[in-house]
């Protein structure tokens, strides 16, 4: 059986839904393959990954993609910039140095490239 690996790339904060219904698209149609799937934020759409109560239908729906085994990833570059502290971050959220290089790095093995 293949095995399927997807980046999916997030920038702006306006395409969070977007972007996690597509997840959710694309593990409710390959429920029976082998789906590896990671989600990137950079630039403003980091500020999604900070703890806060008025975000959380949308750090719910994180989570339980995250359950499933869906990784999601924040720059830390982006981080810096927009000046959020790590300890503000959700706890399941990894930290890259630059999504820039994490995005070269995921397609030169193979991994497709989703922008929604």
């Amino acid at each position: 059986m293949p095995e399927y690996k997807v980046i999916f790339h997030i920038d702006e904060t306006n395409k969070w839904e977007l972007l996690l219904g597509n997840v959710r698209n694309l593990l409710n149609g390959m429920d029976n393959e082998k789906v590896i799937i990671e989600v990137l934020a950079n630039s403003e759409a980091v500020k999604y990954y900070v703890k806060n109560p008025d975000s959380d239908a949308i750090i719910n729906t994180m989570e339980s993609l995250n359950i499933k085994g869906v990784k999601f990833v924040a720059c830390n570059n982006a981080l810096m910039a927009y000046k959020i502290n790590k300890d503000n971050i959700i706890h399941f959220v990894e930290i890259v140095p630059a999504g820039v290089v994490e995005l070269v790095k995921k397609q030169s093995i193979g991994y497709v490239y989703i922008k929604p």
